[in-house]
């Protein structure tokens, strides 16, 4: 992989990261952060980023496919990519279909898009792919650098792993609350958790790791939620990351759910890195 994430990252919205936020997590030794919530358009805040730190990665977590056209982030990836060589990672997927009207036959909306960045000059050592079934795990492996898998378990990192076999980018996402008081912690946790069983493909996902459905029936149960987001110390949380890594991930990304997310990015650094 020619663009070095380290083995620590960070997922947050992008309308949540500034440059003194990536400035913080460069210098407590995350290796990149990943952009959420669907940002498009030129990417200007990429560059900000990017500007504010020194080996710091940014990546997309993800451009969605049916929010800009494949030509117009090729533009933005050329001028980032450009300015900052081997330090921005365009993520990409197709998001949900509750979310997106236009939202048809994903898979084959992703191939065209794909087809649509090499058309663009985009290579394939510089985009991701967001995936969670087999098919697209492999569509990642074969025209990416890799997966970034969301919402998922270390038992699905390790499937992953053997479809992608050695040498290509795997990077999960994991939730997390740091917090000793298992009621309030199991709340957050659920809060953000509960969201997305309401999405199929993420449900669809959750019952191949083995939940059943009551496990993903209304808000979740507490086996669900307590899986989905790790809770409890910074040394508990730590062995629960590191399940990603021992699973065969290269990177896993760390989303913190407490209000501050501050002292857990410190903790887990002190624990991991």
């Amino acid at each position: 992989m020619a663009i070095e994430l380290g083995k620590l990252g960070i997922w947050r919205s992008y309308n949540q990261v500034d440059a003194k936020f990536a400035a913080e997590a460069e210098k407590l030794g995350y290796g990149a952060i990943w952009l959420g919530s669907s940002p498009g358009g030129d990417l200007a805040f990429v560059d900000e980023l990017l500007a504010a730190t020194d080996s710091l990665v940014v990546a997309t977590g993800i451009v969605n496919i049916w929010q800009d056209a494949p030509a117009d982030i090729a533009r933005a990836y050329e001028r980032i990519a450009g300015k900052y060589p081997d330090r921005f990672l365009l993520g990409i997927g197709a998001g949900h279909r509750e979310a997106t009207k236009e939202y048809k036959k994903p898979y084959a909306a992703l191939v065209d898009y794909l087809d649509g960045l090499d058309e663009a000059g985009v290579p394939v050592a510089g985009r991701a792919l967001a995936a969670l079934g087999p098919k697209v795990v492999q569509l990642a492996g074969d025209r990416t650098a890799g997966a970034h898998p969301y919402l998922t378990t270390p038992e699905h990192t390790r499937s992953t792993r053997e479809i992608l076999g050695a040498g290509k980018l795997l990077a999960p996402e994991h939730k997390v609350v740091l917090g000793t008081d298992v009621a309030e912690t199991r709340a957050i946790g659920r809060k953000t958790v509960k969201f997305y069983l309401g999405l199929s493909n993420y449900v669809a996902n959750l019952r191949k790791l083995g939940f059943t459905e009551e496990d993903v029936e209304g808000e979740g149960s507490d086996r669900l939620v307590d899986a989905l987001a790790l809770q409890g110390d910074a040394a508990t949380i730590a062995r629960g990351l590191a399940a990603h890594l021992d699973a065969g991930a290269d990177q896993v990304i760390v989303q913190v759910l407490n209000e501050d997310p501050w002292p857990a990015y410190r903790a887990l650094a002190a624990e991991l890195l």
